[in-house]
């Protein structure tokens, strides 16, 4: 077999990716024919929904509650399958007994984890209560999955070394922090210029799991090397701006409560990424931080370099971080990422 050989896509859901789209002819609901085979629901208490516009509802809903982004997107893919599940079947005449048959579909075919069939079931509670207006009768006796209690991965400060010395410029700096500072791979990504506090050696985490702020601490080693990056960005945010670009994203409203807060230094990204994208709102140019898939992907590398026999991830790093960071993992005068 060539290198080059296409591997089969693992099964990522319980339908095939086309039966995840809505047909064209839901734009023409409600049928016409009798002979559509899709029945309507005689009570007027259930607000009318057609299939094509139940996905757009809940992320109206998701949105309206503040929830992530990430909950958004998992919720509405859950209502998405299932509606596939049941051939996209008017939902007012979906009930109780369709959800219970889905979640077992899930538990017996599928074979999904007990914190998927969770996921799902939450899904899709709040897709009938919060969405379509209907409390579902008759899952009182349903019983939720119970999820096996897992230990930490932890490395040993020998593997946490070799992992950190085959990682170079801001892949071993963002690593670093993980390990040193016991952050999560999206909070360290998601960190702006103004929450870092040198003086006190402070992190400033926003929005972290659950919407909570709070501080943590950086090891002095980072000092340094934090303050030489931030040198880096300021020196390439000026080359943006001096070409009329350099926006982000800010969060909530505040783009229009402080117009020029994008443009503001104290805004920026401590980890941007290389590419910008067109806001499809405002037709601006704006630059994202880094994107996690890239620090996951030079991780896995780095594990599997260093021959670690252990399924590590950039999380294993936040249960690590109770020890100190290593000398000689990386630390140089000047990172190769700053001398352009």
């Amino acid at each position: 077999m060539t290198s080059n050989a296409i591997r089969p896509a693992p099964l990522r859901s319980e339908v095939p990716l086309w039966a995840l789209t809505p047909p064209p002819w839901l734009a023409r609901w409600p049928p016409t024919d009798a002979r559509s085979g899709f029945a309507r629901s005689s009570s007027p208490a259930v607000p009318a929904a057609r299939p094509g516009e139940v996905l757009p509802r809940v992320r109206q809903a998701v949105r309206a509650r503040h929830y992530s982004r990430r909950t958004e997107k998992a919720y509405a893919a859950w209502a998405r399958r299932f509606l596939a599940f049941h051939h996209y079947r008017d939902p007012a005449v979906l009930g109780a007994p369709e959800v219970r048959a889905y979640l077992t579909h899930l538990a017996v075919r599928q074979k999904v984890s007990a914190s998927t069939q969770n996921q799902a079931f939450s899904a899709l509670l709040f897709l009938f209560r919060e969405v379509l207006g209907r409390k579902l009768t008759g899952l009182e006796d349903t019983p939720r999955a119970k999820g096996p209690v897992r230990l930490p991965l932890v490395l040993t400060r020998h593997e946490v070394d070799a992992v950190l010395g085959r990682l170079r410029g801001r892949l071993w700096l963002i690593a670093s922090l993980l390990y040193g500072s016991g952050l999560r791979l999206q909070e360290c990504l998601s960190l702006r210029v103004k929450d870092l506090d040198f003086e006190r050696r402070v992190l400033v985490v926003r929005d972290g799991k659950g919407r909570k702020d709070r501080e943590t601490v950086f090891p002095a080693k980072l000092l340094e090397l934090l303050r030489q990056h931030l040198e880096w960005v300021r020196a390439q945010h000026h080359k943006q701006l001096a070409d009329g670009r350099g926006a982000v994203t800010l969060p909530d409203a505040l783009a229009r409560k402080y117009p020029r807060a994008p443009w503001a230094p104290e805004w920026q990204w401590v980890f941007p990424a290389a590419r910008e994208y067109v806001d499809t709102q405002t037709g601006t140019l704006r630059r994202h931080h880094l994107h996690p898939t890239v620090v996951q992907r030079g991780f896995r590398a780095a594990v599997r370099a260093a021959g670690i026999a252990k399924p590590a991830t950039c999380h294993s790093m936040r249960h690590c971080a109770g020890s100190r960071i290593m000398p000689g993992s990386g630390f140089r005068a000047r990172p190769t990422w700053l001398s352009a």
